[in-house]
């Protein structure tokens, strides 16, 4: 659904939008903890193996954390209609 037509969706409609919002922030979240996770093992392994080059793969999970938490900006349109129609 394209996020310029939210204002002509029904109060079913955002409802149904919203399910979804929610839905995309807890596979976020998780997703977000198993990066993490990822970078915090790989640095200890760095640590302990003393070797700086494991660190270089560990900003692929850095980038992917970075686009996770930019992504929510995107909705912003959706919950302020939401708080405008009161169904939060």
């Amino acid at each position: 659904m394209e996020k310029e037509n939210l204002s002509e969706l029904t109060d079913a409609e955002l409802i149904v939008e919203k399910k979804k919002l929610q839905k995309s922030k807890i596979i976020s979240a998780i997703t977000i903890g198993f990066l993490v996770g990822i970078v915090f093992v790989g640095i200890a392994a760095s640590i302990i193996a003393k070797n700086i080059l494991v660190i270089i793969p560990l900003l692929f999970p850095l980038y992917f954390i970075y686009k996770l938490f930019t992504h929510p900006k995107k909705n912003n349109k959706l919950e302020e209609l939401l708080k405008e129609r009161n169904l939060n």
